[in-house]
């Protein structure tokens, strides 16, 4: 006989299965190989007093400070362990549980039913020639070229801003930032490109949005997390799908000494007042993607924690999108100039598709594509 520890599996059903795991078991056992952790902020004490016994009860854990017991402080900040059949319990236990329990358990049954989304890699073309990578700036013809290169590289979607979202970027009117976009529009509509690749417009400027949805794109990439209502009554109009990226303050003020209470807190609560709002007007989450905003009003230790805890945003039901290509937190970690990045980047967004991101916005297609696929391979 002979035993060793197995490594993470990415599909434990399916390890199930290929032991020949009675069917009706498979799904079961399943559940108690996925260990889960919940953080809960500002839990009621009498409430976390609560939960600890009947997580113990169970076999699961709440690890809380020393003081709770003694109830030392009205609310505590906690962190829930167990497996996914531990938190289905759980989810329907604390339904009966006074002190704000009943919040717990809606919030875990949310949590636990996230969809799943083919992962797809998002190629970046910058029709300017301002953004921070020089290696992403093209126009007209020479854009034309990348896209078709993207495409071949396995690029699924393609996005193209004509203004630079760097911090301290400058302002561009609506007139220059169409009259940079409008050639490679009328090229993509002439060569029907939109029939071999998912083209995103990367702007906030309706003028520019509208002109780029009548060339064929289907998806717009809103750094504002939309904002301004006309985009979302445009992703409407034409069908298209709408990104909504969260950003504290403007690509001008946003890394002067950004600040949060709690910065997973702040994002999610931004994207659920932002889906509310784009629902009441009447577009679906399926047509919704959240990007957090990596480098968009972050610090370093913000950047990190939301790429720890990508896993979150799918309770919401949308495609995740993760866009952490070359930039400056890789030189934050290990000094690096922007066309040194690359195995930085990788790192990064293959951490970000573990926990739970689908699209992958980058400037270096093919060197993601095998990542990809490695990546798959060992999972």
């Amino acid at each position: 006989m002979n035993m060793y520890k197995l490594g993470n599996m990415a599909d434990k059903k399916e390890v199930l299965k290929a032991l020949d795991v009675e069917s009706g078991g498979v799904s079961i056992m399943a559940k108690k190989m996925e260990l889960l952790y919940f953080f809960i902020k500002d839990l009621k004490t009498p409430a976390a007093n609560i939960l600890k016994q009947d997580a113990l009860s169970i076999g699961a854990e709440l690890a809380v400070p020393g003081g709770v017991i003694l109830c030392e402080k009205p609310t505590y900040d906690c962190i829930l362990i167990g497996t996914r059949k531990h938190m289905e319990v759980l989810s329907k236990k604390e339904l009966a549980q006074p002190f704000g329990l009943k919040s717990v358990a809606a919030q875990l049954k949310k949590l636990l039913s996230t969809k799943t989304y083919p992962t797809q890699i998002m190629g970046v073309i910058n029709a300017n020639d301002d953004s921070f990578f020089e290696g992403s700036r093209f126009i007209a013809k020479d854009a034309i070229s990348q896209i078709k290169k993207m495409i071949d590289e396995g690029a699924k979607l393609i996005d193209i801003g004509a203004v630079s979202s760097r911090p301290g970027a400058d302002m561009v009117s609506a007139e220059e930032e169409l009259g940079r976009i409008k050639p490679i529009c009328d090229i993509i509509v002439s060569e029907k490109l939109y029939e071999q690749v998912t083209f995103s417009i990367d702007s906030y400027t309706p003028l520019v949005v509208e002109y780029a949805l009548r060339s064929g794109f289907t998806l717009i990439n809103d750094i504002t997390g939309a904002s301004d209502e006309s985009l979302i009554k445009l992703a409407l109009k034409y069908e298209a799908k709408l990104c909504i990226m969260h950003m504290q303050g403007t690509p001008q003020t946003m890394q002067k000494d950004p600040h949060y209470d709690d910065v997973m807190v702040a994002v999610s609560d931004f994207f659920e007042e932002r889906i509310a709002k784009c629902e009441a007007l009447g577009l679906s989450r399926e047509n919704i993607i959240l990007d957090v905003g990596i480098g968009f009003g972050k610090t370093l230790e913000h950047n990190i924690t939301l790429i720890k805890n990508m896993a979150h945003f799918k309770v919401f039901g949308c495609e995740v999108l993760v866009g952490a290509s070359r930039k400056s937190m890789i030189d934050k970690i290990i000094s690096s100039k922007t066309e040194e990045r690359l195995p930085g980047t990788l790192t990064i967004h293959l951490k970000a598709v573990e926990n739970g991101a689908n699209i992958i916005r980058c400037h270096d297609v093919a060197e993601h594509t095998q990542a990809l696929k490695v990546l798959n391979a060992l999972r």
